[in-house]
């Protein structure tokens, strides 16, 4: 372990803070790290846990166990596996752009995952230096529709330096993770928020024993004025996992709302007989591009 010569086998208290291979970088309470690898029959660890674990010498440990999680972000693995990626955050940036284009449906889906796990979500447009008139009328619209949810929106553009002081003040003191599909200028906030983070990576690197720090593994790196961010490269989708019908609909602020004053408990908002979600529908207080796109992710989770 740097800056420690500690080899006993004392248990440790420890937070994941990337997964680059198969080692783990675990920091200690004084932030030295360690490279670990997890008992054989633990569970599948995420970065943000946090655990117990034990140092075999002087930079190497092993985790002994996971301790319970606040929340769990997964993604679909191979053959039909579940795979944990981020644990214990406290809220989610879902970065969005108009080039190449808004996908409000990985947007949803996002948001759905948020409330489902208690996560706070705080939606970024970026790129906004690219809006010209008719874009810009086209994308306020749709972003109408998630502020009057009481989502909140910060319109940034990373190039221009534009925007970043409110997201900067979002995230200060809580543990983020910034997920958006690929092109919508990730990389490019993520160098804004962090000036050290060619440094933090190489501390990453070093620990790891790669010599370099590979492109697609989640990292947490901590931010100037407090707080943490994890990036997950190559993971722009989190699987509804463990999300029912029903659940799904409760994802939905504006259904869950209105949910409750259908005549049938069970109703699911699709033909259902006196439906008050359908009937505000109709009335305009639900968008329909969310109903649409409730709809298509309801066929998601049923493939």
């Amino acid at each position: 372990m740097s800056n420690s010569s500690q080899t006993n086998n004392e248990i440790l208290d420890g937070r994941i803070i990337a997964h680059l291979g198969k080692a783990l970088i675990v920091e200690d309470s004084a932030g030295n790290t360690a490279r670990c690898y997890k008992r054989s029959q633990l569970e599948k660890p995420a970065v943000g846990d946090k655990v117990h674990w034990i140092q075999i010498d002087d930079d190497a440990g092993r985790v002994e166990s996971i301790l319970p999680r606040q929340s769990l972000l997964s993604r679909p693995a191979k053959n039909g596996k579940i795979r944990p990626v981020a644990a214990n955050l406290d809220q989610v940036v879902v970065i969005i752009a108009v080039k190449p284009r808004i996908d409000a449906l990985l947007l949803d889906q996002y948001l759905v995952v948020c409330e489902h796990q208690d996560l706070t979500p705080l939606i970024v447009l970026n790129k906004c230096d690219l809006l010209d008139e008719k874009s810009n009328q086209k994308t306020q619209l749709l972003i109408d529709d998630y502020t009057k949810l009481g989502y909140t929106v910060i319109k940034t553009s990373a190039l221009q330096n534009d925007g970043l002081t409110p997201l900067i003040e979002k995230l200060q003191h809580k543990v983020s993770i910034l997920v958006g599909q690929s092109g919508v200028g990730k990389s490019s906030i993520i160098n804004a928020l962090l000036p050290d983070l060619s440094i933090q990576t190489k501390t990453l690197s070093t620990a790891s024993g790669l010599g370099k720090h590979t492109t697609t593994s989640t990292s947490l790196y901590k931010l100037p004025g407090g707080g943490d961010i994890m990036d997950s490269p190559g993971v722009n989708i989190f699987g509804l996992v463990n999300i029912s019908e029903h659940g799904l609909a409760d994802g939905y602020r504006e259904i869950k709302q209105y949910a409750n004053q259908c005549k049938y408990a069970n109703c699911l908002h699709i033909k259902e007989p006196h439906c008050e979600v359908k009937a505000q529908l109709e009335k305009g207080n639900i968008s329909d591009g969310r109903y649409q796109r409730y709809l298509k992710l309801r066929e998601k989770l049923s493939y």
